[in-house]
């Protein structure tokens, strides 16, 4: 019988039918274009380019524009890429434009789908981003689409780690951008730290198509991206407390596998004091709870994490002496990533690795408030359902199921639970014997390094030949996806979250091409592919009647949406396929997540070794496991979001006036207001109001003016005049600051005073602000603490926070002021000085030639190492000394 849910659905469809429904209108606009756009010549296309474009600046919306755009695209591909997009194809793109996540099953041919989307919106003429998950993606994706974009006369750039400045300069003023969501990050924040409004890269954020959107915005959100600098040198430190460590017994901490933590006991603290002590790393007479033991705790805390909660080949590897950590969800390599606050130093010393410095932060973001930067944002996956209300309360995205092409003809088994994983790992080489014997294609899914190369020697062991794919493997990924799909291939392989290639049955055709023309680039390329297309037919009609890929996972993870990522990988385009989880009560997620009911049933069960209980029910019960799993994330991922709004807040308001002030042509009134308010602050401080003539402090303001302001005034004499005040005293030192600094203008003309101000400004800001990410980082390790006297730590942390932005401003505008009441001009034999180190550095660079013919350049009445005998050059001229550089670059340089 139907619940009343169910019965409502049935008559009026659900809120995402309706949603799709509502797109055959546009999609038949689109198809009904078709024949006149392919009556047009590739000429015409591009033309048709640049027809949009005015239309948008003339006013056009982009959402009446898409008919016509959409069908240009489509053209435009198939004419490109032999592809014609399916009408799910368009409908994908359409709720891309909507600003919405398109949830498309694997095969279902996504990267062309973002195409419409991005020349769409990049009609405007401001740019497009299409963010994947690696740069392998990125740079493949945008060598592909580009064929797209250029015969619809649009530009493509792709951004990769490492890239010369011009070229990634270039590829940001593309039409369409692809890059990873990391790069898109750090240059969102390295932009934030230049000081020339040209050297910037993301002038706007406009609109963004994200690949594997899931991976991105959910999964790497808990972690933020930090722009860092190194710190003094404490691997002393970490080795010494690393020894300390396997000392420990279980009653000497607790870890909670659920929440990832593990804490000292109070036998701990204890017994850790007296080691800390006999290795003379803490004093005798100190303890662990005195205030300056707090860093010496915050490495041991450290160091017992490394030991207890990282475990070798699954949370990191160690290659070449270093340790790279290892992505949970994707299973890859994350070279260049590094815990933060002294956790990646333990692990190296954990592991005797050279142990790098701590950092410093100097500027950081999370991907989530990066990302909530764009005017819109759409994204894509074949996984997004299970994490709808987090995407649409973070990120303001819908979910849209996207139907497929064609049904879905994958057969998908209920779960076997076995007792023991000895017993679950038996049976999953059976399983893989039985179908490998009648050439069924396998991809037997890990969730961890370790697991994958325990599996593959077990099958070793029975003489079954495979491959393996996890992070060691990370080079030869495309390879080895490609071929999974052949007739009898065997592949074990760790998540397969983004990792871009199709398992298509028979084997990946292009592969197979590019091999057969790199192995005999004589033969005729044309010949090479229709034979390898024709052979191609058979192998798919065999692994077909083989019963397609069979997916098989060994374990449950705790996110359901990486599960259907890889039961996604069978099955597609309706091709025939199959899914089976085996699962074992001693797995990560039945064992910390209530196995003891399920142990219960079977044992009542009176199950016998080998056997496995297999019912919708326990499927059942797994998925509300892993659905409490997935809302606590999503509580940890929020708090953290909240924490960061606040940060974000001031992040805003400091690179706004970053930008403010690169793109301001004079500064001088704003250094002024500064210079202003300090001098009230000054005077309100020496000479409060309200107080005697006798009671203010002269002395200490006299001195305070030639420290803080560079100007050196009778203030002690104005003080004892006649009928003076404090608002007396604040106008003439305001008076004489003005003058000081109009008269340092004069000496260095007006447009090396701008430029000296600028870059103290931002110089200024900068220092500041790294001085601030700091203490806010120290805040808020600390504010949790407050939540034992009952007060909220997170309205703890954003009053404190606040008054520590106001007093970074105030102390700000005094650093500023000070510095440039300290600006002087070079005296002769400084300039001197500066000049002979400047062409030794030049000559030392120089090729010899040059350097000889500037050597013997004949003088012109003038001498060369004399400025005094050059006359007054003009700025922007060469300067006389011969060097090639403009004066102001030279010589004329302040």
């Amino acid at each position: 019988m139907l619940g009343l849910g169910s019965l409502a659905k049935k008559v009026f469809g659900t809120a995402n039918d309706r949603k799709v429904k509502a797109t055959k209108p546009l999609i038949d606009k689109i198809n009904a274009l078709e024949p006149s756009f392919e009556s047009l010549s590739d000429e015409q296309i591009i033309a048709k380019t640049a027809e949009f474009k005015r239309r948008v600046a003339d006013g056009e919306s982009l959402d009446d524009l898409l008919p016509e755009a959409f069908a240009n695209c489509r053209e435009a591909a198939k004419r490109a890429l032999g592809l014609r997009a399916f009408d799910v194809q368009l409908m994908g793109g359409i709720f891309l434009h909507q600003g919405n996540i398109s949830e498309m099953k694997t095969g279902e041919g996504k990267t062309l789908v973002a195409t419409f989307p991005a020349y769409l919106n990049a009609l405007t003429g401001k740019g497009v981003h299409v963010v994947t998950v690696n740069d392998y993606l990125a740079r493949r994706d945008a060598e592909w689409m580009s064929n797209v974009f250029s015969a619809l006369g649009m530009t493509t750039g792709v951004i990769y780690p490492q890239q010369p400045e011009s070229e990634k300069s270039e590829a940001y003023a593309s039409d369409i951008t692809y890059a990873t969501n990391n790069e898109l990050g750090f240059d969102y924040l390295r932009d934030n730290m230049k000081s020339e409004l040209k050297q910037i890269n993301q002038k706007v954020h406009h609109f963004a198509v994200v690949d594997e959107v899931d991976s991105i915005l959910i999964d790497e959100a808990r972690t933020p991206l930090i722009i860092s600098g190194p710190s003094e040198d404490r691997s002393e430190l970490y080795i010494e407390i690393d020894k300390l460590i396997p000392e420990l017994t279980e009653e000497h901490y607790s870890l909670d596998e659920k929440t990832r933590n593990v804490t000292f006991s109070d036998e701990g603290n204890e017994f850790l004091e007296q080691l800390l002590r006999q290795r003379g790393v803490l004093e005798e007479e100190q303890s662990l709870y005195d205030p300056e033991s707090t860093t010496i705790v915050h490495h041991v805390n450290q160091g017992l994490r490394a030991h207890k909660l990282f475990i070798r080949d699954k949370d990191y590897i160690v290659r070449n002496g270093d340790v790279v950590l290892i992505d949970e969800f994707t299973g890859r390599m994350m070279a260049g990533r590094r815990l933060s606050e002294g956790l990646h130093q333990a692990i190296e010393a954990k592991e005797g690795c050279n142990i790098q410095p701590e950092n410093v932060t100097l500027a950081q973001v999370t991907f989530q408030n990066y990302f909530r930067l764009y005017d819109k944002l759409a994204g894509m996956t074949g996984t997004a359902t299970t994490e709808a209300e987090e995407f649409m309360e973070i990120y303001g995205l819908g979910v849209v199921e996207v139907p497929t092409n064609k049904p879905i003809a994958r057969i998908d088994d209920d779960d076997a639970v076995y007792r023991t994983a000895q017993e679950k790992y038996a049976a999953i080489v059976e399983t893989i014997k039985e179908s490998n014997a009648k050439g069924q294609p396998i991809l037997v899914g890990t969730t961890s390094i370790e697991k994958s190369e325990f599996l593959s020697e077990m099958l070793t062991k029975e003489g079954v030949k495979h491959n393996v794919l996890n992070a060691r493997q990370h080079e030869q990924e495309a390879q080895i996806v490609a071929d999974a799909g052949k007739l009898g291939a065997v592949t074990i392989a760790t998540n397969m979250a983004g990792r871009g290639t199709d398992i298509k049955l028979g084997g990946n055709v292009e592969f197979k091409i590019m091999e057969a023309i790199a192995a005999s680039p004589e033969d005729d390329n044309e010949e090479v592919r229709a034979k390898i297309e024709a052979d191609h037919k058979d192998w798919e009609q065999k692994v077909k009647d083989a019963g397609g890929l069979f997916v098989l996972a060994t374990e449950r993870h705790e996110s359901r949406r990486i599960d259907n990522q890889l039961r996604g990988r069978s099955g597609r385009q309706g091709d025939p396929g199959r899914s089976s989880f085996y699962l074992s009560l001693e797995d990560d997620l039945m064992r910390i997540f209530g196995s003891e009911r399920l142990d219960k049933v079977l044992s009542t069960l009176g199950m016998k070794e080998g056997e496995a209980i297999v019912h919708p029910w326990v499927n059942k019960s797994l998925e509300r496991a892993q659905a409490k799993v997935e809302g606590r994330n999503f509580d940890i991922r929020k708090q953290l979001l909240k924490f960061d709004d606040v940060m974000n807040e001031q992040r805003k308001v400091i690179f706004r006036q970053r930008r403010d002030i690169m793109e301001a042509a004079d500064l001088s009134a704003i250094t002024q207001d500064m210079r202003n308010q300090v001098i009230d602050d000054l005077v309100d401080e020496y000479m409060p109001p309200k107080t005697y003539a006798d009671q203010w402090d002269t002395e200490g303001l006299y001195a305070a003016c030639i420290e803080k302001l560079g100007i050196d005034v009778p203030v002690i004499d104005w003080a004892a005049e006649e009928g003076v005040d404090d608002e007396e005293i604040t106008e003439r030192l305001e008076k004489a600051s003005d003058e000081f600094m109009a008269s340092k203008a004069a000496h260095f003309g007006p447009e090396t005073m701008r430029m000296i101000e600028k870059q103290v400004l931002l110089q200024t800001i900068d220092k500041k602000w790294r001085e601030h990410l700091l203490t806010l980082e120290h805040l808020r390790s600390v504010v949790s603490f407050r939540g034992y006297a009952q007060r909220d730590p997170l309205n703890e942390y954003k009053n404190e926070a606040f008054q520590l932005f106001e007093g970074m401003l105030d102390s700000l505008r005094e650093d500023v002021t000070q510095q440039l009441g300290l600006v002087r001009p070079l005296s002769e034999e400084e300039q001197q000085q500066a000049l002979a180190m400047m062409r030794e550095r030049e000559q030392s660079s120089m090729p010899q030639d040059k350097a000889s013919e500037l050597a013997t350049a004949p003088a012109e009445g003038f001498v060369e190492n004399d400025p005094n005998t050059w006359g007054n050059p003009g700025r922007n001229e060469e300067c006389p000394c011969g060097s090639g550089k403009k004066f102001k670059h030279c010589h004329g340089r302040v």
